[in-house]
């Protein structure tokens, strides 16, 4: 083999030309690679980009080009370090023939016959060396080029095929066209015979077509019956038998004969021509030989074949189209052709059937005639499952055709070609061509773009109704089909002169035809267009059929973007689909049904009713109240007195709810996450949220739909019906069907209309009048089912007086009547009615006699158990009461204060504390003014009767009478209770929360001690949602708002006693009328606004008292002498001192910690305690550790303790904290420290002070000198602190936090200078440096063989697969110098190690002597800096590889001698592979991500026993190939694993 032979493997894989190296005279055709690693020669690249991009020719994968073009892309140095070694070769060889030619022509007289013979046997030795060096340099070129031979054997393998076919069709064109028109036939007749040529590989397309057709049939039944499995409900739209059929089949291998392959069909055309005179004889012919099997050596020569011309057994061909024909004797023989054309395959048309598969059908396989019709192309091997589509063009939502993303490559290349068959000659039609109908042909679009379309219907000159053929000059217009995207297009056939030519001219620029040939190859395309109809849609009008309002949606709705296809059946020649469009929103993943959305925008409707799998979501109906019990509603809608709803006024879970859905709803719309909860298609009786008119969400459930994109619905907690949009529709969250629907259906008992059938409108609007929005007392007189009203009476709520039956209203206005067997009672004797508990103290009797007005609030003797309504709350220390006993006071002083709006209005001057009359809301009340802004025309009015202050104008107030000045509303605060955590006043949370559950509110209140002091100190009872009465004060305990006052047990027990003895609202009151007791609470909720915690009523109360204990301080901690010590600041204290520990004490703190943990297994029982009388303690921290603490201060719930072995003081909970001491015979670990002879700015410690402290001391050890110990062994040591030499009071003096105290003298042989200006530069440096280090020099290299040459190798540190650290055996194990080897040598200055020098220099690269694991120092080069506190220097071990972070305590001064010994580790790349581009391994190199543990572990395994080492390359950095014993490359295992890929 020469050299030109081992240079085929490094040609480029597009051209098949060997790449070249520059030279003095020429460029060079250098090797670049691309971003899928493919490489390519310069020249094609040149030629193949555009627009700086290229597409790969194999991949197909997109690179851009940099800035520098085709020539910035990366040459690939693999291939140049084999050219270049070839050619460096290649020299050696000539010069070694030109000396040896020297040789033999030069005389040898001197030297005798005898000695010649002697010497030619040492010569033919020294010649055989060198041919077998040479030999086994272009064994291992050979070597290296076999892996670019054996990728491209498997491409052309691949094309060989489509080469072959494409070879055969272009030389049958070229020699029909070389013939011009006149074998026009005879081109067609044998273009249509090229069948033949497919029956003679009958046998491998048979084949073929059984494997694919099998997996296929596997794959789709495999998809199936996974979708089967996971979803059960889609058995019924397969056929499950036939699945199990197709997956139980077996596979006989034994049936498919793989070795039978032809690659040759021996089909060739001849084309001939004579001239004589002026006449041209032509001669065509087709040959055929008998085919023949290839040989596993033909098929590898005619695959690795650079050009196709050479696998032609012809001698000639024409260059091209244009070209002239050759010419022949007339003694040629006929048989002998001057072109012979290889035969053109075309697959599809089989002679033997298939073997028979097992069935699929068409729920398995909807593409199945796509793929038959696409023979062996496999990306089409599309599963039964949601596919992406394109509508390229719509008729109706019935008929529409779809396109598949997929297939846009294919496209294109249709198109291409398409567009290249438009170009012939051929292709154009001619006065004698005629147009038939069904018949393929080429039609112009509206876009300019050339399709095949399908002739529908062909209308002659002359002639109305459509004929099967026609002439070209004859043709009057045509009806196309566009296969490619399902348009029906027709086109007019009229020249612009009116002439034949002008009509043949005008027919070519819109139609072309398609000849058998052009046919065939287009046969491989199946129609891009698929027919599909939206399953189980008809037209809403089926009398009408689809409107075109109906395409007009289908087209919005789908537009021109990618949607999602997923097939539900076939019909006939139709594809029963379902389209989804991808939401809007990118965030939200819930695509939007096409047929669904006609259906509810009312252009479409399903065939058959959607049955829906499960019933929808319904909310809790409502509690209906029980029978003869009052309670207080409000009437939330009315239709009439039979039909209208209520809301009992029953707890705030409600308004709660309410607030919850307007913040969710309206967030959502705020976010855009508003999308995800639409409702598209609503059901009736479907859950949901709509918008009502005052722009608010509200629960509803759908209950109608009226038409035109709207539906009607009930909100389910008013009861009132409504017709709204779809887009104010939401989908309700499964939270908000926690609590039932508010609504109640009633209707009033006992009466009936006056006609006895129809309620009057007259009648509706009085009872409107009457009940809707107000409070009303409710009492159920029957029990019904839930679907009907619940019957109930209906009483106006009044301040005073008896209630009022509503019904008994509507009767005595003539609007309604009593049902038959009720009367009205009479006259003269009025209906009796319990007084209400409200009214009880001022009725007294039935006479309703008049009680006298008193403008002023007096209290009765009476102070316990008032029942009174909550009207103003600032804190529980400051609210305002009515009392319910003077509601008809108050009802008579608005009455009175009303008429001072006759007054005129008087420009006054008001001033503070003086009373007057306020319109506030429109109504006058009494008020009292507490500013006046003269300015702007307003005052600060408090409402003396409600305790609140309102802003209002001065137009606003009237002077008040100094009759009516007083007020009814009591100013109260609670007692028995104070702020939570130590707070002196109440928290805003505590005011808030009181203000919401008590405005408003009905309450039961006992007066501790009337006094003429405001506010006068009470309790207060307010009923909870189960009618139990809760106190105020526990509820504010409870909540962790408040703490109960301590008072002395036996004051405690004793007014406890007193209390429950006279108290009413522990009391019940028995009712036994039917001889049964029954509890009724003696204070009924009139208006329950608040939601406490039941709290019954508990027996005498028993007050445990504090347990007294004590505890002492823990031992004092062990102070240091005067004097140096390192100590380590644990703490820093917000007065500045420091808290300090020494390194005895930490290691000391380990085994406390230990000892406390097992000594503290459980918790104590947790009691109440006199905190006053305990100094150490035991606590819980923060990581749920036991630690020793010192108690300093009790705060509330809280207290402030320090631990006393860090000295870090916290704020933590009573209940983390115990009053016993832990390890008492240990003494306190850290102590504290004051700075010395310096003062803080301001008498102490500020906080940026502080804060500087704690960033420079914290966690960090420092040089400390103690300077006095204190008298009191807990007191702080007095100290000077040193940081890295720097004193602390000079930082702190330089950031102005302090100043030296100059009377303070400084210790003794410690005495400082004071600090220099820093604008005197008179620094004397004479003396300060040191004898300077010797710079030693760099590192030597061992001497490596030429490139090319192997050489023995032994692997020392792998880093990575393809960087490593190795060391060559031969030439530098044995150096020696000053007669010792590098071992000895080390071996010497190890055994002398305390001699050796620190090191102070820590440049980067440079040597020293590093310390190993093993205790030993080994030669090491400094590589950076890995850690500051402690510095830690990585250094690098120079004969190992090996790298280690160490500190500057273990490296050494390297002696200068040791730099004479050359490296015994040689950092290199290993040539040929490299990392994954994409890698699936989970377990991947943290310091390099590129390379998975797996591949890491597995080269190591390869590189044991003899390896064998070439260099490749030195710059820029040493490159090598890596062979093991069989002399194969070591990473070929791992590129087969796939654990690596070739360069």
């Amino acid at each position: 083999m020469d050299s030109g032979d081992s240079l085929r493997g490094v040609a480029c894989q597009l051209c098949w030309e060997a790449f070249s190296l520059p030279e003095d005279d020429l460029d060079g055709n250098l090797p670049r690679m691309l971003l899928c690693a493919h490489v390519y020669c310069t020249t094609c690249l040149l030629s193949i980009h555009c627009a700086g991009v290229i597409r790969c020719p194999q991949c197909e994968v997109v690179s851009t080009l940099p800035e520098g073009g085709v020539f910035g892309l990366q040459e690939d140095s693999r291939i140049i370090g084999l050219i270049y070694t070839s050619k460096m070769n290649k020299m050696k060889r000539c010069d070694r023939a030109r000396t040896a030619n020297k040789h033999q022509l030069s005389p040898s007289t001197d030297i005798n016959d005898n000695t010649e013979d002697v010497e030619q046997p040492a010569d033919m030795n020294q010649d055989k060396k060198k041919k077998l060096a040479e030999a086994l340099t272009r064994a291992a070129e050979n070597l290296a080029a076999l892996p670019n031979i054996h990728e491209a054997l498997t491409v052309r393998r691949a094309e060989q095929l489509k080469r072959e076919r494409a070879r055969l069709e272009l030389e049958i064109t070229q020699a029909a066209d070389e013939a011009l028109h006149a074998v026009q036939k005879w081109k067609d007749v044998q273009l249509s015979q090229l069948t033949a040529a497919e029956a003679r590989f009958s046998s491998s397309l048979a084949q073929w077509s059984r494997v694919q057709k099998r997996r296929k049939a596997l794959e789709i039944a495999m998809q199936m019956a996974r979708e089967v499995q996971r979803v059960p409900s889609l058995e019924q739209y397969c056929s499950l038998d036939k699945v199990l059929e197709t997956l139980q089949a077996p596979v006989d291998k034994q049936s498919y004969n793989i070795e039978g392959i032809t690659m040759d069909s021996e089909m060739s055309c001849v084309f001939q021509s004579e001239c004589l005179n002026q006449s041209l004889a032509l001669s065509l012919k087709m040959e055929v030989g008998v085919p023949k099997q290839q040989s596993a050596k033909e098929r590898i020569r005619n695959s690795f074949s650079p050009k196709p011309e050479q696998q032609s057994p012809a001698a000639s061909r024409p260059s091209s189209r244009g070209s002239s024909p050759r010419h022949r004797s007339a003694t040629s023989e006929p048989e002998s052709p001057d072109v012979i054309v290889e035969e053109l395959l075309i697959e599809g048309q089989e002679k033997d059937p298939p073997a028979a598969v097992p069935p699929t059908g068409p729920e398995l396989a909807n593409d199945n005639g796509r793929i038959h019709s696409r023979r062996n192309q496999s990306f089409v091997n599309k599963k039964n499952v949601t596919q992406w589509v394109v509508v390229s063009h719509v008729v109706n939502p019935s008929n529409f055709y779809v396109r598949y993303v997929a297939e846009k490559r294919e496209s294109e290349i249709l198109s291409k070609k398409i567009k290249h068959f438009c170009y012939r000659d051929s292709c154009c039609f001619t006065s004698r061509d005629t147009v038939e109908t069904g018949s393929l042909i080429f039609v112009k679009s509206e876009e300019g773009v050339w399709c095949r379309a399908n002739l529908v219907e062909v209308f002659q000159i002359g002639c109305v109704e459509a004929v099967k053929t026609c002439q070209v000059s004859q043709l009057a217009r045509v009806l196309v089909f566009l296969l490619d995207s399902g348009l029906g297009q027709s086109l007019v056939i009229q020249g612009e002169e009116g002439t034949p030519e002008s009509a043949l001219k005008a027919m070519n620029g819109q139609l072309r035809k398609v000849g058998k040939g052009v046919k065939v190859e287009l046969d491989y395309f199946a129609p891009q267009a698929i027919r599909c109809s939206l399953k189980d849609l008809v037209p809403y009008d089926l009398t009408k059929g689809w409107s075109k309002e109906a395409q007009l949606e289908f087209v919005g709705v789908v537009g021109s973007a990618a949607v999602e296809m997923r097939p539900l059946g076939r019909d006939r020649d139709s594809l029963l689909v379902d389209l989804r469009k991808a939401p809007m929103d990118q965030a939200s993943d819930v695509p939007v049904s096409v047929r669904e959305y006609l259906v509810f925008i009312e252009v479409a409707r399903f065939y058959s009713p959607v049955k829906l799998g499960r019933r929808p979501l319904l909310y809790y109906s409502a509690q209906y109240p029980k029978i003869s019990m009052e309670l207080n509603a409000v009437v939330s809608h009315i239709h009439s007195p039979a039909d209208f709803y209520i809301q009992l006024v029953d707890n705030m879970e409600f308004v709660l709810l309410s607030a919850k859905i307007q913040d969710c709803y309206n967030a959502t719309r705020m976010t855009g996450e508003d999308d995800d909860l639409r409702i598209y298609c609503p059901v009736i009786e479907q859950a949901c949220v709509a918008l009502y008119e005052d722009k608010l969400w509200y629960r509803a459930q759908v209950i109608g739909h009226p038409g035109g994109r709207k539906v009607e619905v009930q909100y389910v907690d008013f009861g009132n019906k409504t017709i709204v949009s779809v887009s104010d529709l939401r989908k309700i969250k499964d939270e908000f069907f926690a609590i039932p629907s508010r609504a109640i259906h009633c209707c009033l008992s006992d009466v009936v209309p006056l006609d006895g059938d129809t309620w009057s409108d007259a009648c509706s609007n009085r009872f409107i009048s009457l009940a809707h929005q107000k409070l009303v007392t409710i009492m159920a007189t029957e029990k019904v089912p839930k679907t009907e009203p619940l019957p109930i009476k209906l009483f106006e709520s009044g301040l005073n007086g008896p209630l009022d039956n509503i019904a008994e209203l509507l009767v005595n206005e003539q609007l309604a009547s009593f049902k038959q067997g009720l009367e009205s009672p009479a006259a003269g004797e009025p209906a009796v009615w319990d007084a209400p508990l409200e009214l009880a103290v001022t009725t007294e009797g039935v006479a309703g006699e008049p009680v006298d007005f008193l403008p002023q609030l007096k209290l009765l003797d009476e102070l316990k158990d008032l029942k009174v309504r909550v009207s103003h709350v600032n804190s529980p220390s400051s609210f305002y009461v009515q009392f319910v006993q003077f509601n008809a006071q108050l009802k008579r002083m608005c009455e009175l204060v009303k008429e001072c709006e006759l007054l005129e209005h008087q420009d006054l001057v008001w001033k503070a504390d003086q009373y007057c009359a306020a319109k506030v809301n429109g109504v006058w009340e009494r008020g009292r003014v507490v500013s006046h802004d003269s300015s702007r025309d307003f005052a600060q009015v408090m409402r003396c009767d409600h305790g609140n202050e309102v802003k209002l104008h001065v137009s606003d107030l009237r002077p008040l009478l100094s009759s009516l000045t007083g007020s009814l509303a009591l100013e109260c605060t609670l007692t028995d209770i104070r702020p939570a955590g130590g707070r002196p006043t109440w928290s805003a949370t505590a005011c808030d929360l009181i203000s919401f559950y008590l405005t408003g509110a009905s309450a039961v209140l006992t007066i501790k001690e009337l006094t003429d002091e405001r506010p006068v100190p009470v309790t207060l009872f307010c009923s909870n949602q189960m009618g139990k009465f809760v106190s105020i004060a526990d509820f504010l305990a409870s909540e962790g708002l408040g703490l109960r006052e301590r008072k002395p047990r036996d004051a405690d027990v004793n007014k406890s006693k007193e209390t429950d003895a006279q108290s009413p609202v522990s009391e019940t009151q028995t009712d036994c009328s039917d001889g049964d007791k029954r509890q009724v609470p003696t204070v009924p909720c009139v208006l329950p606004r608040i939601s406490l915690v039941s709290c019954p009523k508990p027996a005498p109360r028993t007050i445990t008292s504090a347990e007294k204990v004590k505890t002492g301080l823990y031992r004092p901690p062990e102070l240091p002498g005067l004097g140096p010590v390192e100590m380590r600041v644990s703490a820093i204290g917000e007065d500045g001192v420091i808290y300090t520990t020494t390194q005895n004490a930490e290691c000391q703190l380990e085994r406390l910690r230990e000892r406390i943990q097992q000594s503290m297994k459980t918790l104590p029982r947790q009691k109440p305690y006199t905190w006053k009388t305990v100094q150490g303690c035991a606590v819980i921290g923060p990581d749920m550790l036991w630690y020793r603490g010192q108690l300093l201060e009790v705060l509330g719930g809280h207290v402030k303790v320090q631990y006393v072995d860090s000295g870090l003081v916290e704020n933590i909970p009573v209940v983390h904290v115990y009053p016993v001491l832990l390890c008492d015979d240990i003494p306190q670990l850290c102590m504290s420290c004051q700075l010395h002879s310096i003062n803080p700015v301001g008498g102490q410690w500020q906080r940026d002070a502080v804060a500087l402290m704690r960033k420079l001391l914290l966690n960090r050890r420092v040089d400390m000198n103690v300077t006095e110990l204190p008298a009191d062994p807990r007191g702080p040591l007095t100290v000077e602190l040193f940081l890295d030499g720097l004193s602390l009071n000079r930082i702190l003096t330089h950031h102005e936090h302090a100043s030296m105290d100059r009377t303070v003298s400084p210790p003794k042989g410690h005495s400082e200078s004071p600090p220099a200006l820093l604008n005197k530069w008179d620094i004397d440096i004479q003396g300060l440096r040191g004898p300077e280090e010797p710079m030693l020099g760099p590192f030597i290299y061992p001497n490596l063989p030429q490139e090319g040459e192997p050489f023995q190798v032994k692997v020392k540190h792998l880093r990575t697969p393809n960087e490593l650290f190795l060391w060559p055996l031969e030439g530098a194990a044995d150096v020696e110098v000053d007669g010792e080897t590098l071992d000895e040598a080390l071996t010497r200055i190890n055994a002398d190690i305390g001699a050796a020098e620190h090191l102070a220099d820590f440049h980067l690269g440079g040597p020293c002597l590093a310390e190993y694991s093993d205790g030993k120092f080994y030669r090491a080069q400094i590589n950076k800096f890995s850690g500051v506190e402690p510095v830690r220097v990585l250094v690098q071990h120079v004969d190992f590889g090996s790298e280690d972070p160490l500190p500057t305590s273990r490296l050494r001064r390297m002696p200068a001698e040791l730099l004479r010994f050359p490296l015994q580790a040689l950092k290199v790349r290993v040539a040929g592979f490299k990392a994954p581009s994409g890698s699936g391994q989970e377990d991947m190199l943290s310091y390099s991500p590129a390379w998975s543990l797996k591949a890491t572990m597995d080269m190591l395994d390869m590189l044991h026993g003899d390896i064998t080492a070439s260099i490749v390359a030195r710059e820029p950095e040493l490159t090598v190939l890596l062979y093991n014993e069989a002399g194969e490359l070591v990473h070929l295992p791992l590129v087969s694993s796939g654990l690596a890929e070739l360069e």
